[in-house]
């Protein structure tokens, strides 16, 4: 078990869990573990719109600079437009503020690699074991303290790196687009890459104050997005997160599109193509099971890993896959990027529709999903609710009544004390009571 990394980074309240002291010991330890040569080294910096955003990056800047390295600081951007950069600067680490999807008062700090990707288990360690030792010894003297400065260009080049993710000559005109910024990292990049792409584009949550984050708006809250489509009779609507590097769609009837059918809309198309590395994808535990049967009536496997798209990531690298991805919307197309984006994602699927001169509710019903049911669980932190007898008796009930033709998922969050029960099947009825009978034993033991 890691101290302080979780699954996508470092995650927790602001100022509660991520303090200015922990930003400051962050920087240091990564600083000092990617210092390697004797150049100058850099690091690059951005941030969702969060009002704790301020805090901790003044604090990681002081952090990085402590130890010898220059800061690049590029404000308001997505998550996958960091970890381009972070490449395209030559930059020795990246850095992105945020807590994705979760409310203002959350807030998380992203670490990638040189290459752009996500650190493995065995370096998060490692800038672990350095938080908590002892770090004045290894500060830079005063003649090697880092610099900090802010790019003022780095919109322009993600906008225009989103774009040639399509062909040249293919425009979006006479596509009316709805996107939904969730008042979050993208809500400059994402319109402008659209309308410059030809669409006819209406922003919602393009609005940030520091505090609205996500709220009401964003994937994970559609209802807004929907609302506007219907309203306006828009071709399509898209919805990223707090730091754009998921998606969801909603198509021209206000109907919601997840990310299993925004990966089976690009596998056939990339299978068409023969742009496929692997005759396959790569999806997590809780993709439908609907997906899976769908690429294999087109011939195509579908890989499982644990949930987060950093463990779709390392697979896909390890085996040489090039699209994977998550249910919730983030979308990896390794070709591309080092990490789900939401925009380019989105790209993908508005040339399918482009191509195909079809609606969108019509490229993106690949499949009928299977009755899904997820429900979460929360618990006080330190306790262990699933090694209690009740429960485990309770999740083996649940899986032998569900039997071969269903799927049973019980796992801990790994960005807050949460526990998701998901089960699956083609009963739907007794998909419902198992996860109720799970969730029940459950809370019984987490009151």
């Amino acid at each position: 078990m890691r101290k302080y990394f979780g699954t996508d980074g470092i995650r927790g309240r602001a100022n509660g869990v991520i303090t200015p002291e922990l930003a400051l010991k962050v920087g240091q330890a990564a600083g000092l573990v990617f210092q390697r040569g004797d150049h100058r080294h850099r690091v690059v910096i951005g941030k969702d719109t969060r009002l704790s955003g301020y805090m901790i990056e003044t604090a990681l800047i002081a952090g990085f600079t402590s130890v010898g390295m220059d800061v690049l600081q590029l404000g308001p951007m997505p998550t996958p437009a960091v970890a381009m950069l972070t490449r395209s600067m030559r930059a020795d680490i990246g850095v992105m503020i945020s807590a994705s999807h979760n409310p203002f008062e959350d807030n998380g700090i992203k670490l990638f690699g040189p290459d752009g990707f996500k650190l493995s288990d065995e370096v998060e360690r490692e800038i672990e074991r350095l938080i908590d030792s002892s770090l004045h010894t290894r500060l830079a003297g005063s003649t090697d303290l880092g610099r900090a400065k802010r790019i003022e260009s780095v919109h322009a080049r993600y906008i225009e790196f989103a774009k040639r993710t399509l062909p040249r000559n293919l425009t979006l005109d006479g596509l009316r687009v709805v996107v939904d910024c969730a008042n979050g990292a993208a809500y400059r990049v994402a319109p402008e890459t659209l309308w410059e792409l030809g669409a006819e584009v209406i922003a919602i949550g393009t609005e940030p104050d520091g505090f609205n984050i996500n709220r009401d708006v964003g994937s994970t809250a559609p209802e807004a997005l929907v609302a506007k489509v219907r309203e306006l009779r828009a071709d399509i609507g898209i919805a990223l997160d707090g730091d754009a590097d998921r998606v969801l769609v909603v198509d021209e009837k206000g109907q919601r599109v997840d990310g299993d059918q925004l990966m089976a809309v690009v596998a056939r198309s990339w299978q068409e193509d023969d742009r496929l590395s692997k005759n396959g994808i790569v999806a997590t535990i809780m993709s439908n099971l609907g997906l899976e049967r769908y690429l294999g009536g087109l011939g195509l496997g579908m890989v499982r890993t644990a949930v987060g798209d950093r463990y779709v990531l390392e697979h896909m690298r390890e085996h040489g896959y090039n699209l994977g991805g998550e249910q919730s919307g983030h979308i990896i197309m390794s070709d591309y990027a080092t990490t789900g984006d939401g925009l380019v994602a989105a790209l993908q699927l508005l040339s399918v529709v482009q191509r195909q001169q079809r609606p969108v509710s019509e490229v993106c019903h690949c499949f009928d999903p299977l009755p899904q049911v997820l429900k979460n669980v929360r618990y006080g932190v330190g306790g262990e609710p699933l090694r209690q007898d009740s429960v485990v008796t309770a999740i083996e009930g649940a899986r032998q009544r569900l039997g071969e033709g269903g799927r049973l998922v019980i796992r801990p969050s790994g960005t807050e004390p949460v526990i998701r029960v998901m089960a699956e099947g083609d009963d739907r009825d007794l998909v419902v009571r198992v996860v109720d009978d799970v969730v029940e034993a459950l809370r019984k033991v987490a009151a």
